[in-house]
């Protein structure tokens, strides 16, 4: 076990970042999270997620303090690491969205390549142990080759969210490579359960369904994402958090031993897009107006992961079927709003 005084969560407000901040408490570590409560979402909710953390802090072994600090901001990350101890970073904040990053690509330039560079530098001037960033499984792009392999190409991204975390894995290597920063980077694939947010499909669906709306399905419906519980993910971040990306064979002193992973993390089995809708229907006990549409610019037909690499190095792959994570997600949406 890394043993460390903070562990720094990026993103803490965000879905993921949340879930992994009660996960580290409960399990004894001390967190620092930042975000900058971005409104590109419902800000309600992120503040609903850091109360839940604060309830559970008090009854966890770690402390936990919230900073808001935007990643764009080299001088407040710099103050951050200068007064508090900090040997792990989780890297989970970033502009989030393929859709969105189509009519609005400023954002992304700001957060996900000037924001990461703000966390590598401070990384590399902090004597950090262990340094975990999150990628996605839009850098396969379109691909065909199934299911997906961290060793195949990734050099045709369909959105600019994609080759901006295509840009991630680089910068991040390039900074292993120099200063034997040990670095993992996670390929999430369509993370979904409580507390998610309300521009992916669970929610929108969720929503649509209740309000008797048309539920908009694109590509008519022909399509499979590779959905991955909550849990699971946090389950595999908090794994890596133990296990820095080198080991007692890495010998750091040789230039061409570079102490960097990159690894999907994914259910790895993909799901029919009408089999999910059918699944959320029967948890809500009604059936969705559905209206089919033509596909959208920068999606992908199918996402499929393979995980033996992940498994491999931390002895773990998510396992959650999607009938239990459906289930414990409406539990929670119907809870939250108020249903």
């Amino acid at each position: 076990m890394v043993i460390c005084d903070s562990i720094l969560v990026t993103g803490a407000a965000g879905f993921i970042g949340a879930a992994l901040v009660k996960k580290l408490l409960i399990n004894g570590f001390n967190v620092i999270g930042i975000d900058n409560i971005s409104p590109y979402y419902d800000v309600t909710l992120k503040k609903a997620r850091l109360s839940n953390i604060q309830n559970s802090a008090s009854t966890s072994q770690g402390l936990f303090e919230f900073f808001e600090i935007d990643i764009e901001d080299k001088f407040a990350l710099k103050n951050l690491f200068e007064m508090n101890k900090i040997s792990v970073v989780v890297h989970l904040a970033a502009q989030a969205g393929v859709r969105f990053s189509i009519e609005n690509p400023d954002v992304y330039f700001q957060s996900n390549l000037v924001g990461f560079g703000n966390i590598l530098e401070v990384v590399r001037h902090n004597n950090i142990s262990n340094f975990i960033f999150a990628s996605s499984s839009s850098v396969y792009g379109g691909s065909k080759q199934f299911p997906y392999k961290e060793n195949q190409n990734v050099d045709n991204p369909v959105s600019l969210y994609a080759a901006t975390k295509k840009s991630n894995e680089l910068m991040a290597y390039a900074y292993s490579h120099l200063y034997k920063i040990p670095t993992t980077g996670l390929r999430f694939f369509t993370v979904y359960g409580p507390w998610g947010r309300p521009d992916m499909a669970p929610v929108i669906f969720a929503k649509s369904i209740l309000e008797k709306k048309n539920l908009k399905i694109f590509n008519y419906g022909k399509m499979k994402r590779d959905f991955t519980f909550i849990d699971d993910i946090v389950e595999g971040i908090y794994r890596c958090c133990l296990k820095p990306a080198y080991d007692e064979n890495t010998n750091l002193n040789k230039i061409n031993q570079v102490p960097y992973r990159i690894f999907n993390i994914g259910n790895g089995s993909p799901v029919g897009l009408m089999r999910f809708i059918e699944v959320l229907e029967m948890n809500l006990g009604l059936t969705a107006k559905k209206e089919f549409l033509d596909m959208q610019k920068g999606d992908v037909v199918e996402t499929w992961a393979c995980t033996d690499a992940l498994k491999k190095w931390i002895d773990y792959r998510p396992q959650t079927k999607l009938e239990e994570g459906v289930e414990k997600f409406v539990i929670w949406f119907k809870k939250y709003y108020k249903v």
